[in-house]
């Protein structure tokens, strides 16, 4: 294993780079030109995303510093999805930034900075490196929760999310505190080794360690009872950073889970599928419960995000359930595809957020989306497919999304647990459908308010773009599945086997 090897981590170096040149270049760009570094950070994102795509490519692994990073398959997979939601991200928030004066080169820099951080997660080998990557990643996703800085709501929840985000970091850095004192070791692959083997230093520590490891996992990806920011950040976040928020780091948390308790801690995984065995069902009643009776759009979607991270759990813990190598890496690739899909389906939803919102008007409420069809056709059919989708009504790619988990959770055998746990995700989502359908419905059979029906629906032409190509997404990824999954499994499959 070579002891240096940067090209491995040649994709985060290219964007460090570009951010830093966005970063000084923006001092010289007036804000009648601020276009200049809107360009060259989606230019940024561009080559990010070339270089990644030239690894996934050639299919290899690669190590570097010491083994405390790696590049493969799935990790390349996750940094094009990440780069992608960040990219759109920034092309749907033009409309919105410019009238709210946020349209300046921090909420590009943060963003490209926070997307490095997400990189890092994916890629990181080492209990130290996942860390710094959460780290970077937090600090950059508070600044611009914080972007508005005269808006009340956007500094509560910037401080809220600060509060309980040193928190949550601190429960990590506990359990992997424990780890390394239980184990003697921060790297992943050489935990693995030592807890496959019984060449530990306490069982009892690692234990402690993965209690604390998984109530920090749990606080980023919002599940429950880990989920009390959620709401509140995703209301008082600005649109388009709530809209960041729900996308990309959710791919970050699900690689930094797989690293530490797939790849890391495999062997006792009869001992950590119990505690997500818990969170997956809390999130699953507590958010769909919930988002019933949530008046405010953005509310209802962080609800709903605790719901779905529910059904993402349920994929994380029935890899474990047989011993079979090809079932554990069809689970994997199961919730690989789900969170993908789920952040897909995510940025078009605050998409359409965006769209209606003008100066001085949020559209954030349901009730704003009366009439929609009346004023928008195309885009209430937008709306209604992400809807369809987070429902899990076919053929979105939402339904086929929850069908993988699905058969992931009983493709070991039919054991009572598993089936009991695959009722229970069935209900919920039956539930869970009525919050979505009553979006569908104001939409298509209430009637605009005057104020609304006399405004038009203003937008870029990017913007306009970008939204119906997301929203067709959804529809196709749900007719033809099979691409994306293929290319979630070779990877897992990939990544398990080197």
């Amino acid at each position: 294993m070579d002891k240096l090897n940067i090209y491995a981590a040649a994709p985060e170096i290219v964007l460090l780079a570009a951010a830093s040149v966005v970063l000084v270049a923006d001092l010289f760009v007036s804000d009648a030109r601020r276009n200049i570094t809107y360009v060259m950070s989606l230019a940024s994102l561009v080559l990010a995303a070339a270089v990644t795509w030239v690894f996934l490519s050639r299919d290899v692994v690669l190590y570097a510093f010491g083994g405390m990073y790696v590049t493969n398959p799935m990790a390349n997979v996750l940094k094009l999805f990440a780069i992608l939601a960040t990219g759109v991200m920034l092309v749907y928030a033009q409309s919105y930034a410019r009238d709210r004066a946020m349209w300046k080169g921090e909420l590009f820099t943060l963003s490209l900075f926070a997307l490095l951080g997400i990189m890092l997660m994916i890629s990181a080998n080492n209990l130290l490196v996942i860390y710094l990557g959460l780290e970077l990643q937090a600090l950059s996703l508070y600044a611009l929760v914080a972007l508005r800085r005269d808006d009340a709501r956007s500094s509560e929840a910037a401080m809220k999310y600060f509060v309980l985000g040193a928190l949550a970091s601190g429960f990590l850095l506990y359990g992997m505190s424990m780890l390394y004192g239980g184990s003697g070791t921060l790297d992943i692959d050489e935990l693995a080794r030592r807890v496959a083997t019984g060449n530990v230093v306490s069982r009892e520590a690692l234990l402690l360690g993965v209690v604390f490891v998984i109530a920090g996992l749990a606080f980023k990806l919002g599940a429950v009872p880990f989920h009390m920011w959620v709401p509140d950040v995703y209301q008082g976040a600005p649109t388009p950073v709530t809209m960041m928020i729900g996308s990309a780091p959710k791919l970050a948390a699900f690689a930094i889970a797989f690293r530490i308790l797939v790849e890391g801690l495999q062997p006792l995984a009869v001992d950590w599928q119990k505690i997500l065995i818990v969170l997956a069902v809390a999130s699953l009643v507590l958010g769909n419960l919930t988002a019933i009776a949530q008046t405010n759009l953005k509310r209802m979607l962080a609800y709903s995000t605790i719901a779905q991270m529910g059904f993402l759990l349920l994929a994380m813990l029935s890899g474990v359930v047989g011993a079979d190598p090809a079932a554990t890496a069809s689970a994997y690739s199961a919730a690989m595809f789900y969170v993908i899909t789920y952040s897909l389906t995510t940025l078009g939803t605050f998409g359409v957020i965006l769209l209606l919102a003008r100066e001085g008007f949020e559209a954030e409420e349901i009730a704003d989306l009366r009439g929609l069809n009346k004023r928008s056709p195309w885009y209430a059919f937008v709306m209604l497919l992400l809807m369809f989708s987070l429902a899990g009504i076919p053929p979105t790619v939402g339904f086929y999304a929850k069908l993988v988990v699905l058969q992931a959770l009983l493709g070991n055998g039919l054991t009572a647990g598993m089936v009991t746990l695959a009722v229970i995700a069935v209900v919920f989502s039956l539930i869970g459908a009525y919050y979505y359908l009553r979006v569908v419905k104001t939409m298509y059979f209430d009637d605009p308010t005057p104020a609304a029906a006399a405004m038009p629906i203003v937008a870029t032409t990017e913007m306009r773009v970008a939204l119906s190509l997301n929203g067709a997404l959804v529809l196709v990824l749900g007719v033809v599945p099979q691409y994306l999954l293929k290319l979630c499994a070779d990877a897992m499959t990939r990544t398990l086997g080197g």
